[in-house]
């Protein structure tokens, strides 16, 4: 069931991923270069990072068309660093959508991509 809440502009720039959801209370979503829908949010992990304990990075939850049902998802590599999981967050939290959005299409362009077989990998080499 939704729910419509007005707006928050004064809690954070809804111009960047943290802000969003903090003006919006829900996460962002886009359509991806696929066409397909994702939800955004960010995550952090302990680390053993010199950059900070904590790394934060972003989780593309994809949703099967037709239906409100996760079917997938897509992950980037720790973003931001920070010495506590808030500090991480927050970090992540400053980039910018279009940053957000560019991220899920550089991960969806990979995955499209198919591998090599590890025979011509190593033939490579």
């Amino acid at each position: 069931m939704g729910r419509f809440l007005p707006a928050d502009h004064e809690a954070g720039d809804a111009n960047t991923i943290g802000g969003y959801r903090a003006v919006h209370a829900r996460p962002a979503a886009f359509e991806g270069k696929d066409g397909a829908s994702y939800s955004v949010e960010i995550v952090a992990d302990e680390v053993r990072e010199p950059q900070g304990r904590f790394g934060a990075y972003l989780l593309f939850v994809h949703w099967r068309r037709g239906d409100p049902v996760a079917s997938g998802h897509l992950e980037t590599d720790y973003i931001a660093f920070g010495d506590s999981e808030d500090a991480a967050r927050s970090a992540l939290g400053a980039m910018l959508l279009n940053d957000v959005k560019r991220a899920l299409d550089e991960l969806i362009s990979r995955a499209a991509t198919p591998s090599k077989p590890w025979y011509d990998v190593m033939r490579d080499s």
